[in-house]
């Protein structure tokens, strides 16, 4: 269940659209090519996994910063990585954007959560 407002909706939302992520990127890595899929498919959803891992991890530590700046760079991690599938014309063009966009959104409510974690200090 979603909230919405304050500290906590964003935190909630932040995570459910990580599980968003996390289950496209899951159904966009059964249809890679089998030679891919083992080696950049696995990694990818290693590092979904990570970010959502993270976000959940910083939803019930009172230190959260160091885990949301981890989840930031394991987005601009899966940002190279879904581009790597892209240019190697292993996902479509609007595929790409789908996913970029996704990844985008929970750049943006990742930040926006640091930001109200170093202003509450």
């Amino acid at each position: 269940m979603r909230q919405s407002g304050g500290k906590a909706g964003t935190e909630l939302v932040v995570i459910s659209k990580a599980y968003d992520l996390a289950r496209e990127l899951t159904q966009r890595v059964r249809r890679l090519p089998r030679d891919v899929r083992f080696v950049l498919g696995d990694r990818m959803l290693a590092t979904v996994f990570d970010v959502l891992d993270a976000l959940l991890d910083a939803r019930y530590q009172r230190e959260r910063a160091p885990l949301l700046r981890r989840a930031n760079v394991l987005l601009e991690r899966l940002r190279f990585q879904i581009r790597l599938c892209a240019d190697e014309r292993l996902i479509s063009l609007s595929g790409y954007e789908h996913v970029s966009r996704l990844v985008d959104e929970v750049g943006r409510l990742v930040g926006g959560w640091e930001r109200a974690c170093r202003d509450a200090q």
